[in-house]
């Protein structure tokens, strides 16, 4: 199903009816509030948005494609060991490498202790599908891969989820970026999940390099477009 959102917010109540006239309407009501610019997110996009989009003068200024992969995929990286995430033990550590490994990303480097709690705090949450990997000079956590597990719906199989994978820059070069997806592939394959996805920004080479070599493939492709409208 396509969504479209707007920003500003609720200029688009029917995602079906977007079209050039449409678009044409959105865009005045942006100027009439005022708005300097008008970002619409299209999740997951296709060729006629896109065209729609692009025609109307927007560029698309985020990309962020979903990628999947069956199970089981390699065995866990020998000598990696993971244990659980431990709320009280590593939650001040884990956002200050959080912060550290995704200092590019414009979500997920920006997580306060607030943000991680709700996260651990949903009815989706597994404290055992929250994996990290110990620093071996005693500094505390380096690496984590937090996982989650999507129910089977009309359209898809239960699916399992690499939600956020993270490695402290001090420790790159070491492999455990790896081992961390291959420690949650394992772990999902456990829980009896046939199917592995994840969300990885498009131009992020080197993750999309690592999930390339890991089997993992493009599904879908979610977009974010931006319509400057020179408004003082």
């Amino acid at each position: 199903m396509l969504e479209v959102t707007t920003d500003p917010p609720g200029l688009l109540d029917d995602a079906s009816a977007l079209t050039a006239a449409r678009l044409t309407t959105l865009v005045e009501a942006a100027r009439g509030r005022g708005a300097n610019a008008l970002t619409v997110a299209a999740h997951p996009t296709d060729d006629l948005v896109d065209g729609l989009l692009v025609d109307a003068g927007f560029t698309c200024v985020r990309e962020m494609l979903q990628l999947r992969r069956p199970l089981p995929a390699d065995p866990p990286t020998p000598g990696v060991a993971v244990r659980a995430f431990d709320r009280r033990r590593d939650a001040t550590r884990w956002l200050e490498v959080n912060r550290r490994a995704f200092a590019w990303h414009p979500d997920q480097g920006t997580w306060t202790a607030d943000d991680l709690d709700r996260r651990l705090g949903e009815a989706w949450f597994d404290p055992d599908g929250f994996l990290v990997h110990d620093d071996a000079h005693g500094a505390g956590l380096d690496a984590f891969c937090w996982t989650k597990v999507h129910p089977a719906t009309a359209d898809d199989p239960a699916l399992g989820e690499i939600f956020v994978i993270g490695v402290d820059p001090d420790a790159h070069g070491r492999g455990l970026g790896r081992a961390m997806v291959l420690a949650g592939l394992d772990h999902l394959h456990r829980r009896g999940l046939e199917v592995a996805m994840l969300f990885v920004e498009a131009d992020n080479a080197v993750g999309r390099h690592l999930y390339d070599t890991l089997g993992f493939a493009p599904t879908e492709a979610h977009r974010w477009y931006r319509l400057d409208l020179g408004v003082n």
